[in-house]
C-alpha cells in the first residue's frame, strides 16, 4: 500500500533523509521511530504529499503522494487534533463527512466505532484529550482509508485510553488498513506492532520484526531466578549470578547460551521457585541500531 524507495530530502543543503526505502503492505501496521530530528516528520510530510522529496520513488496504492487518488484513500492523524470547541461531536463528524463529499448521517456511526457515541451530543469543548483524539480518529476513518499515517497519536493519553486507542488500530488493521505510526512510546510500540522502522541522522539503520531485530543485535539476554526461602546465596554461587531483592537472583547470558543457561537452572531442581526470561526491549535495540553506522 506505501512504497519508498530511495527517498531523499534536504533543508538549505543538510541532509533530512538519505536514501531512505520501505514499505507497509494491506494489514501491517509499521512503526517508525527515531529521535527528535530524525527524520520521521519529514517522510510524513512526503507521504503525504505536503512537501516534495529531492529525490526516490513513492507510491501511496500505486499513486503519487498528494495526487487526488492518494489523498482518497489516505488518513492522516497528527499528536494534537484541533477542533471548535463549541461544536458536538456529532455537528463535527457531519462537518467532515460533507467536505469528503460523504453522507452526514454517517456520523454517528463513526463515534459509535471509536467508543464515544454516548458523548456524540456533546460539546467538543467538554472532552478530554482522550476523546478528542477519538474523534480524530473518527475523521480519519471517514471514506474507509487504505493507509493511516498516525504522528504520536496517543502523546498525552492515559494508559485506558491508550490500550483502546490500540485496539481500535488493530481491528483497523485486521479489516486490511496499512498502518504507519510514529511514536516515542516504545513500550507501547513493542506489542503493538508487526515491524518496526528505525530512523537516526535521517538513514534507515533497521526495517525488520521485533524478533528479528533481536537476533540481528544479538544483545544479552536476562535471566531473572527467583529461589525458594533461603536458598538464594546458594543458586546465586550455582549460577555466578548476582542477588537482587532477597530472592532473586539476575544473569545475563547471550543469545546462543540461553538453553544452556535454562538447563542450568533446571538442574537446581526444589532450589527454584520461578524464572522468568527478559529478552532486549525495544529501548535496548533502539539504542543498538541508533547508534550503528547504516
Amino acid at each position: 500500500m506505501l512504497t519508498l524507495s530511495q527517498v531523499t530530502k534536504s533543508y538549505g543543503g543538510t541532509p533530512a533523509l538519505s536514501s531512505v526505502g520501505f514499505g507497509v503492505a494491506p494489514g501491517e501496521r509499521v512503526a517508525l521511530i527515531g529521535h527528535n530530528g530524525a527524520g520521521k516528520s519529514t517522510l510524513m510530510k512526503i507521504v503525504l504529499g505536503l512537501i516534495e522529496a529531492d529525490a526516490g520513488r513513492i507510491s501511496v496504492g500505486g499513486h503519487a503522494p498528494g495526487s487526488r487518488a492518494a489523498r482518497a484513500i489516505t488518513a492522516y492523524l497528527p499528536e494534537n487534533v484541533a477542533f471548535h470547541p463549541a461544536l458536538t461531536g456529532l455537528e463535527t463528524l457531519a462537518y467532515y463527512l460533507r467536505l469528503r463529499g460523504e453522507d452526514p448521517r454517517q456520523a454517528a456511526g463513526l463515534l459509535d466505532r471509536v467508543g464515544l457515541g454516548p458523548a456524540a451530543r456533546r460539546r467538543l469543548g467538554t472532552y478530554s484529550k482522550g476523546m478528542r483524539q477519538r474523534v480524530g480518529l473518527a475523521q480519519a476513518l471517514i471514506g474507509h482509508p487504505k493507509l493511516l499515517v498516525l504522528d504520536e497519536p496517543t502523546s498525552g493519553l492515559d494508559p485506558v485510553s491508550r490500550r483502546e486507542f490500540y485496539e481500535l488500530l488493530d481491528g483497523l488493521a485486521a479489516e486490511g488498513a496499512a498502518i504507519l505510526h510514529s511514536s516515542h512510546a516504545l513500550t507501547e510500540v513493542e506489542a503493538r506492532t508487526d515491524r518496526i522502522v528505525i530512523l537516526s541522522g535521517g538513514r534507515l539503520v533497521a526495517d525488520d520484526t521485533l524478533a528479528n531485530l533481536r537476533r540481528q543485535a544479538a544483545l544479552p539476554i536476562r535471566l531473572q531466578v527467583a529461589a525458594r526461602p533461603g536458598s538464594a546465596d546458594a543458586v546465586a554461587a550455582r549460577l555466578h549470578g548476582g542477588r537482587r531483592n532477597g530472592v532473586l537472583v539476575d544473569l545475563a547470558c547471550g543469545p546462543e547460551e540461553k538453553l544452556a543457561r535454562l538447563g542450568d537452572i533446571a538442574a537446581l531442581g526444589s532450589m527454584i521457585d520461578d524464572v522468568e526470561i527478559l529478552p532486549p526491549s525495544l529501548e535496548d535495540l533502539y539504542t543498538h541500531f541508533s547508534r550503528r553506522q547504516p
